[in-house]
């Protein structure tokens, strides 16, 4: 366990695979703050999006507490990650993730996310992991001139992958530099960056940041009848289905027993490794 006190760390930090359990804890996510700038993209920053994390993460067992993550690089600069984590079975709980494309990089492995503040503009939760976002504030931010907002790229490849981005009791708002632009900037919930991409909203409340189609298209019509995007019980001025894409892969999900699938004891195995932690967590849908 490493004690971070309160302050501004302008650094780049690896905790590579053989640094096993390692607990940051710091003084609260508006005050112990990790911060870096290295971008991909765009304006030629010069670091692939791997490697432009301020924070990257693959030693097994990893938790945070209380700190941000931040990445600085700016709209401009496109590809900027904040946070990225191939930890498996990595847990962050009331930790802050800012940044504006590419904020929190989901790479890999099992990992479970509570009491969360998430900023960012494009795919600003992307990545492969078998991931659990739950109790989390999600806050889309304003993105450069023509540009629409996507909060998840989910990137399953292979449909035998037991992957997916799932978001739970959560909620979905515009920041706020993006509220006084609102009319002007379309927000979806995510879009293919593979062909079975997954992810799944569930009891959560959508402001009306929303758009009413709900996800976005790739590229054409990549992937859009091999996804698997779903709907269960979300709530709020943008969570209405009446308008959403008519995608064969999206669905609204109306059974408990399909929801259950993408639940914390489903689809993390929270039984072999959460409760342990003490990290608190709803097991199923409420």
């Amino acid at each position: 366990m490493i004690y971070i006190k309160r302050g501004l760390y302008e650094e780049n930090l690896e905790i590579g695979n053989n640094l096993k359990n390692i607990m940051l804890v710091g003084d609260g996510l508006k005050h112990t703050i990790i911060s870096g700038s290295k971008s991909f993209g765009c304006s030629g920053g010069g670091y692939s999006t791997f490697n432009s994390a301020t924070v990257a993460v693959t030693g097994e067992g990893f938790i945070a507490r209380g700190i941000t993550f931040r990445n600085t690089a700016g709209p401009k600069k496109c590809q900027a990650v904040a946070l990225r984590s191939g930890s498996d079975r990595s847990i962050f709980y009331r930790c802050g993730f800012v940044g504006y494309q590419d904020t929190l990089y989901v790479h890999s492995q099992r990992q479970f996310y509570k009491n969360c503040h998430i900023y960012g503009t494009i795919d600003f939760i992307f990545g492969d992991a078998a991931v659990v976002l739950q109790n989390c504030m999600i806050f889309a931010r304003r993105p450069m001139h023509g540009q629409s907002n996507a909060i998840t790229a989910q990137s399953r490849a292979n449909p035998n992958q037991t992957t997916g981005i799932i978001i739970q009791n959560s909620r979905v708002m515009a920041a706020p530099d993006l509220v006084p632009v609102l009319s002007k900037v379309k927000t979806f919930l995510g879009r293919p960056w593979k062909e079975y991409s997954r992810t799944v909203f569930m009891c959560t409340f959508l402001d009306t940041l929303v758009d009413p189609a709900g996800w976005l298209e790739w590229d054409g019509d990549f992937g859009l009848d091999t996804l698997y995007y779903g709907e269960y019980n979300n709530f709020g001025p943008g969570a209405s289905t009446s308008g959403r894409v008519k995608w064969g892969g999206y669905r609204v999900i109306n059974s408990s027993t399909e929801a259950s699938m993408f639940t914390v004891e489903n689809f993390i195995s929270r039984d072999l490794w959460l409760p342990d932690t003490g990290v608190p967590f709803t097991s199923g849908l409420y």
